[in-house]
């Protein structure tokens, strides 16, 4: 059974979803003394590919707790600095917990765990011995607070924007109640006096409950998109 082990590095976050890089391939050993080598994830990229697949984003590699499932791994891909990567945060509490901790730089670390399916010794160039990681396969990314690896770098953090079901229901309401108060405005060109007389009370008595409930919807509102331009 391959041994699974974890690095860290860290990351930018951006409108509910997180870009950065899982590895990079400094020749500098982490703190398990190992390098990873370019070319190291490509065979494992395309498996994910074939199989259709997705990669879970984790809270600290806790599989076992269902809550710790905080988003899916979008993007895979090797460049000239190592295995850059996108995942997007799911719509639960703890999952956009983890997104504002990130965008704030208070959780903004990543790990991977893999399986080694190749690796060997190798002398970097100062004439230090390190075990060279060949080939992986790569099952998890997860966001973490301690890096094993202490050649961290933030590649930026960028407030999110999102509208919960919540927020959608209440500008919902808003949309109704405004169509509502338009459609109360229009009556019959000719009532009778009286009939004219007791619509217009009970149709100012509406328009006074349904004008306080849209100042008090306008103002939800004006909350939520104070709350997605911060």
């Amino acid at each position: 059974m391959e041994m699974i082990k974890s690095k860290t590095y860290e990351v930018k976050a951006d409108a509910g979803s997180i870009t950065g890089y899982a590895s990079t391939w400094i020749r500098e050993p982490d703190a398990y003394g190992d390098v990873v080598a370019k070319g190291a994830f490509l065979e494992s990229i395309e498996k994910i590919k074939d199989s259709g697949k997705v990669l879970p984003l984790l809270f600290n590699h806790d599989s076992n707790t269902l809550n710790n499932y905080i988003g899916t791994v979008t993007n895979l891909e090797e460049d000239d600095h190592g295995l850059k990567f996108t995942a997007t945060f799911d719509d639960t509490p703890d999952a956009q917990r983890a997104r504002q901790l990130a965008a704030d730089g208070r959780l903004a670390k990543f790990s991977f765990a893999y399986d080694i399916q190749d690796q060997g010794e190798v002398e970097l160039e100062d004439g230090r011995k390190a075990n060279e990681l060949r080939k992986l396969d790569i099952h998890e990314v997860s966001l973490v607070l301690y890096p094993a690896n202490p050649d961290t770098s933030v590649i930026g953090v960028k407030a999110g924007r999102r509208n919960r079901k919540s927020d959608e229901e209440i500008i919902k309401q808003i949309i109704t109640l405004a169509n509502q108060l338009l459609d109360s405005e229009v009556g019959d060109t000719e009532p009778q006096e009286e009939e004219a007389k007791a619509k217009s009370e009970e149709r100012d008595t509406v328009n006074d409950e349904e004008r306080m409930r849209i100042d008090q919807l306008l103002k939800e509102a004006k909350k939520l998109i104070t709350r997605q331009e911060d």
